[in-house]
C-alpha cells in the first residue's frame, strides 16, 4: 500500500458479550430501553445514511450547509498543526469540510461500527497523502485512551463531534460525557459540537417520521440485528416504530411499540412484553444556545464561539479547555 492510502486501526471495542449483557440489563428494566449506540451495525449505518437524505430530516443538509459557509472560519479558531479527533465518525461527510480548511497533522476517527470505519479511515488516508490517520474502534461514550501519533508534533487536540449525538444522552449525561472529553483534548485543547436546537415541534415530529420509513426500518433494524448476532426471537412485524416530541423534557424519543402481548427469548431469558408496551430506543435532546454553553461549563469548558444558520435549527459550538 502506497503511503498516500495507508492508516492504522485500533480495535478497542468489547465482544459480543457486552451487547447481549447491555441488552439483557434493558430489556430488565421496569420500562425496557435498549442502547441507541447498537443501531449502527452494517445495516443500520446504511439506513442512518438514508435518513440524513430524507426530505423531513433537517440536521444534517443544515449543518453541512453551516460547516460549508463557516468552515473558514472554526479553522482560524482552532489555529494551525492540530490533531482532530473525531466522535462518531461514521462516512466523514461533513470530517472533509472542515480537514479541507484547517489541514490538520494528524486525523483520529473514532467509532463503533467497525467496517464503516475501515472504509472512511482508508479514504481520508487515500485522499489527504501526509495526514496521519489513526483509526479507533472503540465506545467513545465511555473514558477512552488514545493510541499514540507516531512522529507528530500536533500543538493541540480539537475533539470534533458532528451530528447532535450529544442529544442522545440525558443533560446528566452529556456532562459526564464533555467531562471525559475535556480530559482527553487537555488544557488549551478544544472541542466542535454539533448541537440541534430547540424548535416547533412539527418540524421535530417529522423529522423523526419520515413519509418513506426510512427511520422506522432504522428503529425495527435493531431487533433484527439482536435476533442475528445474539439469537433472539423478536417478530419484527409484532412491533411499530413510535417517534414524538416531549416538549416538558425537551426531547425527541423513539420507541418500539409492542403491538400485541408477546414473549421474546434472549440468552436464556424471556422477556415478556404487553400489547402497548415499548422499548425506548432514543432519545434526541433539544438545546438552546444558552443552555448548552451552561452545560458546557459546568463541565469544565469555555464557550468561545457558536455558528448557527439563519433559521436557527442548528448550532456548531466551539469550547476550549483552559490552560
Amino acid at each position: 500500500m502506497n503511503r498516500s492510502a495507508a492508516f492504522s486501526l485500533h480495535d478497542r471495542l468489547p465482544d459480543t458479550g457486552s451487547f447481549l449483557d447491555d441488552v439483557i440489563a434493558g430489556l430488565s428494566l421496569p420500562r425496557k430501553s435498549l442502547p441507541p449506540k447498537y443501531f449502527y451495525d452494517e445495516r443500520g449505518c446504511e439506513l442512518f445514511e438514508a435518513i440524513c437524505r430524507t426530505p423531513e430530516y433537517y440536521p444534517t443538509r443544515t449543518e453541512t450547509a453551516l460547516m460549508q459557509a463557516k468552515a473558514g472560519a472554526m479553522a482560524r479558531r482552532l489555529g494551525p498543526r492540530c490533531a482532530v479527533i473525531e466522535y462518531g465518525s461514521g462516512s466523514a461527510r461533513k470530517t472533509r469540510i472542515l480537514l479541507d480548511a484547517l489541514a490538520p497533522v494528524a486525523y483520529v476517527p473514532i467509532d463503533i461500527a467497525r467496517e464503516q470505519l475501515r472504509s472512511t479511515a482508508a479514504e481520508i488516508a487515500r485522499d489527504y497523502p501526509g495526514l496521519e490517520v489513526v483509526a479507533v474502534c472503540a465506545d467513545y461514550s465511555r473514558p477512552l485512551a488514545l493510541p499514540e501519533i507516531d512522529g507528530i508534533a500536533a500543538r493541540r487536540k480539537i475533539v470534533y463531534f458532528p451530528g447532535s449525538t450529544v442529544g442522545n444522552l440525558t443533560p446528566a449525561e452529556a456532562a459526564g460525557f464533555l467531562r471525559n472529553v475535556r480530559t482527553l483534548a487537555g488544557p488549551g485543547g478544544g472541542m466542535l459540537i454539533g448541537v440541534d436546537l430547540r424548535k416547533d415541534a412539527a418540524l421535530l415530529n417529522a423529522a423523526y417520521n419520515d413519509r418513506q420509513g426510512v427511520t422506522a426500518e432504522f428503529n425495527l433494524n435493531l431487533l433484527a440485528r439482536i435476533n442475528r448476532e445474539l439469537g433472539a426471537g423478536f417478530e419484527l412485524a409484532a412491533f411499530r416504530h413510535q417517534a414524538f416530541y416531549n416538549e416538558p423534557s425537551g426531547r425527541i424519543e423513539m420507541h418500539l411499540l409492542s403491538l400485541r402481548p408477546q414473549r421474546v427469548r434472549i440468552g436464556g431469558r424471556v422477556f415478556q412484553f404487553r400489547a402497548g408496551e415499548t422499548i425506548h430506543t432514543e432519545n434526541s435532546y433539544k438545546y438552546s444556545v444558552a443552555g448548552f454553553r451552561t452545560l458546557a461549563r459546568g463541565a469544565g469548558f469555555e464557550p468561545v464561539e457558536c455558528w448557527t444558520d439563519a433559521k436557527r435549527l442548528f448550532a456548531v459550538h466551539y469550547l476550549e479547555v483552559p490552560r
